[in-house]
């Protein structure tokens, strides 16, 4: 996606992905060759015809899209268990430098449980800190509607926000590394590992469709953005299917989720799936937020 240009949230730090009026445009198009690289790098070894199915439908098959359950929500979100295992992971796994894996550290090899026991405690995947799931975190908590948190566990592994802690990073500042030393190491916060990772493709899945909430369905694109209370509005250009929908979103209401009102050139439509538009035609979009 040609990324978002936005009233930024205040952070005090501007981002790649939250300047002021910047627009960006999606070079992907669900329906084109692109697309096959593009789930092929979120998923590694997938197939791009199961990413298409569990990916791209936004939660319309009753075995896929966006983690929903056979009732057509999000697994748990109903019973309170997605909640609470998010506060388990806040409460015992975040770190000011990102989340960890687990807790407490192995300290001492154990021939049960083998490599992961193998490395110092708080490196690798004995509870450090590993990049590429840290998106997971994000988007499980955009799923049930918390933008501020969604956009809080972002930044923690973004190059574009831990650029002031370079010192204690000791990676390249603008590429994402494969993992942190998590809190059990006397690094803690060093970085290793930097280009070795899927962390940039998740995070742009993370961005794309979670935060900014603009995901590709059978139907068409469906607008669902999570993003913080702080952030007023963005415009995001999106190719897909051989159309180009120019969308705005506005978040005047400060709000973390919800949309109140779309209209699609003009005319207001029910609900957030944007009808298909025909190949080489381009649409104005406008979400309000509410």
């Amino acid at each position: 996606m040609r990324a978002a240009h936005a009233g930024a949230p205040s952070t005090g730090r501007g981002s790649a992905h939250t300047q002021n009026h910047g627009p960006a445009h999606d070079q992907q198009d669900g329906q084109h060759a692109d697309d096959g690289k593009f789930f092929a790098q979120k998923q590694h070894s997938h197939d791009h015809a199961e990413n298409d199915r569990r990916f791209a439908q936004g939660g319309h098959q009753s075995d896929g899209g966006h983690g929903h359950g056979p009732d057509g929500d999000a697994v748990g979100t109903q019973t309170g268990q997605a909640a609470a295992a998010l506060r388990s992971v806040e409460e015992r796994l975040d770190t000011k430098y990102g989340v960890v894996l687990h807790q407490p550290a192995y300290t001492s090899y154990q021939l049960n449980l083998g490599e992961i026991s193998s490395y110092p405690p708080g490196y690798k995947e004995n509870a450090g800190i590993f990049c590429h799931n840290n998106p997971w975190i994000s988007c499980a908590e955009a799923v049930l509607g918390h933008g501020d948190r969604a956009f809080e566990v972002y930044r923690k592994t973004c190059p574009a926000y831990i650029e002031d802690i370079s010192e204690i990073h000791r990676t390249e500042p603008y590429v994402y590394s494969q993992m942190v030393a998590g809190k059990d190491a006397p690094t803690f916060g060093e970085a290793k590992n930097s280009w070795l990772t899927g962390t940039a493709a998740w995070t742009f899945f993370n961005v794309s469709q979670y935060i900014l909430g603009i995901q590709p369905t059978l139907d068409g694109l469906k607008v669902d953005p999570c993003i913080p209370h702080t952030l007023g509005s963005f415009t995001v250009t999106r190719r897909f299917r051989g159309a180009v929908y120019h969308i705005t979103v506005d978040n005047a209401a400060a709000v973390q989720h919800g949309v109140k009102v779309v209209t699609v050139d003009g005319r207001a439509i029910a609900g957030n799936v944007l009808p298909l538009a025909p190949a080489g035609t381009e649409v104005a979009v406008r979400v309000t937020m509410g």
